[in-house]
């Protein structure tokens, strides 16, 4: 693997995976219901300096996950950020511990139908949270729910709008082509003119922006103290430092929250590594140099990233392609494009709170509904649709499932009606057996010792169908032994072949 550094690839490659990664960190925040958008700024920090310098991974890139917005924003409701952060901690140790047992094959158990069930109905649900932001609905703690269009703002929807034309504009091949799109992003370039106008429209009556329609980002007072001389550095640095939100342990005196943060660690170790496992495997066939990742050490680095990220008051951590993509199309040639990312998002936050602090939720909400329609294309559902309906049936159940219960519930029907096919398919293929020397009455059947439980209903109906006086011959292919399933059918046939004068040899 070629990962030595390099100045005229990486560093250029790494301010582009940059200004892709702040706008998504701060957005996945807001959409992940945290208490402020700093602890997205922790993750993607610890994503680029700590798991890719631990992973083995050339290009990939780390960083909070649109997919787990919905477990996370489900979570913090249930059991509060302080309990959730133990479950970040608890999922990356489940994470490390599946490295060493080599686990890094476990995306490939899951049903296709159900995995991009799962993308697709999270990617919904990202679609439906913005809406308020996009259109400026400002809800008051502890006050009603507002209506569809109740309380809307004309200067969100107008960044909105104009967010979501620039954003269109950037998906088109011919701007995809150009050079200056990769220095200058759709997402920077979203969030910049949405500040622009933010401060355009102050004084504007029907388009002015209220407090409540921007990020909410912490240290932006103390920078304004520092510029202005009412304190020192190093109080601006230890208040900067004081965002880190270290884990609580009196958490564990509510003994009624232990088991949803395990069940939540549980949740957050599956999605996460199959969602990291997905991204290795496409970043790897995107890489020009097509370099193989090593799954299992990447399960390892992104459990150590996520126990430090819970430790420290961030969100969970996954490998993400958009990231990835825009390191490998800027020409990054190593992990040190990943790592400098990480410690920009590091200065960024500690330099220019204020900046960050005057970004709209609108733009953010463009984004995230960019994001949204990505994993949820329309032409992925007639895609699925046109592969039948043993694909396209666990597809549509898992995204049902994931709207209107949440995703575990949504992935587990998924998972049992396509399970539920895979049966039917193996019980609906037949047994066959060969006729030997032409006599209809001497069988022979080639069965592979890999044969398990799901043909155990269809060799019960061939068996049950023998002629009387039959004579057959059960010939075993392959390496391995015998499925104890199969080897029960014939026991338990034994009775049966007597009474109709069937022989059975193996």
């Amino acid at each position: 693997m070629n990962n030595s550094f390099s100045w005229k690839q990486d560093v250029p490659a790494s301010l582009v995976v940059f200004f892709v990664a702040l706008p998504l960190c701060l957005g996945i925040a807001v959409v992940s219901d945290a208490p402020n958008v700093f602890a997205g700024l922790i993750a993607g920090i610890i994503g680029g300096i700590v798991v890719a310098a631990l992973s083995g991974s050339r290009l990939g890139v780390s960083g909070p996950a649109a997919g787990l917005a919905v477990i996370v924003a489900t979570a913090i409701g249930e059991i509060g950020y302080s309990a959730f952060l133990w479950a970040v901690v608890l999922a990356g140790v489940l994470q490390l511990t599946s490295g060493f047992l080599r686990m890094g094959v476990i995306a490939y158990f899951f049903p296709n139908s159900v995995i991009k069930g799962m993308l697709s109905g999270i990617g919904l649900v990202i679609f439906i949270k913005e809406i308020p932001h996009a259109l400026g609905q400002i809800k008051v703690a502890g006050g009603p729910e507002l209506g569809f269009l109740e309380g809307i703002a004309y200067g969100p929807i107008t960044i909105t709008v104009v967010s979501l034309i620039i954003l269109a504009i950037y998906e088109s091949k011919w701007v995809k082509s150009q050079a200056w799109s990769r220095i200058m992003p759709g997402p920077l370039l979203v969030v910049i003119l949405g500040v622009a106008l933010g401060v355009a429209f102050k004084g504007q009556a029907m388009l002015e922006l209220l407090a409540g329609h921007h990020v909410n980002m912490p240290g932006s007072e103390s920078m304004e103290a520092l510029l202005s001389g009412g304190q020192d550095f190093s109080s601006y640095t230890n208040k900067f430092f004081g965002q880190f939100q270290l884990v609580d342990l009196s958490v564990f005196k509510d003994t009624s929250l232990i088991y949803p943060i395990i069940t939540t660690a549980f949740v957050l170790w599956i999605v996460a590594s199959l969602e990291t496992l997905l991204c290795v495997e496409a970043t790897d066939k995107l890489d020009p140099e097509h370099f193989a990742t090593p799954t299992n050490r990447e399960l390892k680095a992104q459990g150590i990233g996520n126990i430090i990220s819970g430790l420290i008051g961030g969100l969970p951590i996954t490998q993400v392609i958009v990231r990835s993509s825009a390191n490998i199309q800027s020409g990054g040639k190593s992990k040190y494009s990943a790592i400098i990312h990480g410690f920009l998002l590091l200065i960024c936050a500690f330099s220019i709170p204020q900046f960050l602090s005057m970004i709209p939720f609108a733009s953010l909400a463009a984004i995230l509904f960019l994001v949204g329609y990505k994993l949820a294309k329309p032409s992925l559902f007639i895609a699925m649709w046109k592969k039948g309906y043993v694909q396209f049936v666990p597809f549509l159940a898992t995204i049902a499932g994931i709207l209107f219960l949440d995703l575990l519930k949504g992935v587990s029907i998924g998972l049992v009606i396509a399970v539920f096919f895979i049966m039917w398919k193996q019980f609906k293929s037949p047994i066959v057996f060969e006729q030997v020397g032409g006599d209809s009455k001497k069988l022979q059947l080639h069965l592979t010792k890999h044969a398990t439980y799901l043909r155990k209903a269809s060799l019960i109906k061939a068996l049950n169908e023998l002629p009387e006086g039959s004579a057959l011959e059960v010939v075993y292919t392959g390496d391995g032994v015998i499925d104890n399933d199969i080897a029960d059918v014939f026991q338990d046939f034994r009775e049966e072949a007597q009474r109709k004068s069937i022989t059975i040899t193996k």
